[in-house]
């Protein structure tokens, strides 16, 4: 279970290397036993973001707080944090057992207990019986699981994951993913993982921290991202999105694609320019007669569990997701409900001296 308690706080973060921002005023604090993912695309700032909270690297400006103590300038090795690379780092010179036992040798603690807190984690990683084996003789997950126990055996209260499953093939990376956040559960330690990987992310995390340009753009649990994204980025990195201009004419009444709708939006501005976000698979597909619009298939992709359809409606080109596929150059209405269109205010201005720099 999650606690309230603020475990690390980043306080008015900020970063530059040679004079370009990559991390610009952030403030972001993570709970205690809580699953945080940084998203983003590359150059966005997480893992920079990550080797601050490490101690990697140190903020050009801002402090980091631990249970309100502020380590900003606190070498990593006092830090109660343990980090697990996408590269994982294993010594080949050592077998699976030394690699894990590592950090407790240096720490001079007693062979015996050395012994049951690496066969704990060996049993924690699904990899009981391997502590004889070499590191080069596993596989590619087999390894990242050592490193993650290597770093889990020295009890950090923060475990930092820098895309730990990039390496991995697809079905095996979704398997980490699910037996991660397991591990994570069970342990009730603080994870904070990066990802460029946007089902990663709603996979696995409590809460998600959408970031683009060094900028926090949205932070929410992964339900409130995808249904109600805060700009048209977070829209389109989270999931598949139709996203249009469109017009607040009042309360509840939004114009777009040439025609009303009613949504469930409020608190715009009159006539206010907005941008529309509707998933594919919020689109329904109906009668000509039934339809709020009226499209012709122009291209149609089985996805395995849906099909793709690319409907024009003569204004735009609506990607659709249905397990009811319409031929291509077929005639369909398009229906949309109320609860389905999500608007966004238009994004403000980055002030000039920032888009200088």
């Amino acid at each position: 279970m999650i606690e309230e308690t603020h475990l690390i706080d980043l306080e008015n973060i900020s970063k530059e290397y040679d004079g370009t921002t990559v991390l610009a005023n952030m403030n972001l604090y993570i709970r205690k036993r809580e699953f945080v993912t940084l998203l983003g695309p590359s150059g966005c700032g997480k893992t920079t973001t990550l080797r601050i909270i490490g101690g990697f690297e140190y903020p050009s400006t801002g402090r980091v707080l631990f249970e309100s103590k502020d380590i900003t300038n606190t070498p990593p090795y006092r830090r109660r944090v343990n980090t697990v690379f996408q590269k994982y780092a294993l010594f080949p010179h050592l077998n699976v057992y030394d690699n894990i036992a590592f950090g407790l040798k240096l720490k001079k603690l007693p062979k015996k207990e050395i012994e049951e807190k690496v066969n704990a984690m060996l049993e924690l990683v699904n990899l009981k019986g391997y502590g004889k084996r070499g590191v080069d003789a596993l596989s590619g997950g087999q390894q990242q699981r050592i490193a993650i126990a290597r770093a889990l055996v020295n009890e950090p209260e923060v475990l930092l994951l820098d895309e730990p499953l990039g390496a991995l093939d697809l079905k095996l990376r979704k398997e980490m993913q699910l037996e991660l956040k397991n591990m994570q559960q069970r342990l009730g330690i603080t994870f904070i993982y990066v990802t460029h990987d946007q089902e990663e992310a709603l996979t696995m995390s409590d809460t998600i921290v959408v970031m683009k340009d060094g900028r926090i753009q949205q932070i929410g649990d992964p339900k409130k991202i995808y249904d109600e994204p805060k700009n048209a980025f977070v829209a389109n990195f989270i999931g598949e999105s139709n996203i249009l201009e469109g017009v607040m004419k009042k309360d509840e009444l939004v114009n777009f694609a040439g025609h009303d709708f009613v949504c469930v939006d409020y608190d715009f501005e009159k006539d206010e320019p907005v941008d529309v976000v509707i998933r594919p698979e919020d689109i329904l597909l109906v009668g000509e007669d039934a339809g709020q619009l009226i499209g012709t298939v122009k291209s149609v992709l089985f996805k395995g569990v849906h099909y793709e359809m690319m409907i024009d409606d003569g204004q735009f080109t609506w990607k659709v997701h249905s397990t009811a596929m319409q031929p291509q150059g077929s005639r369909v209405g398009l229906s949309i409900i109320p609860f389905n269109i999500h608007i966004m205010h238009k994004p403000a201005p980055i002030p000039e001296k920032e888009a200088e720099k």
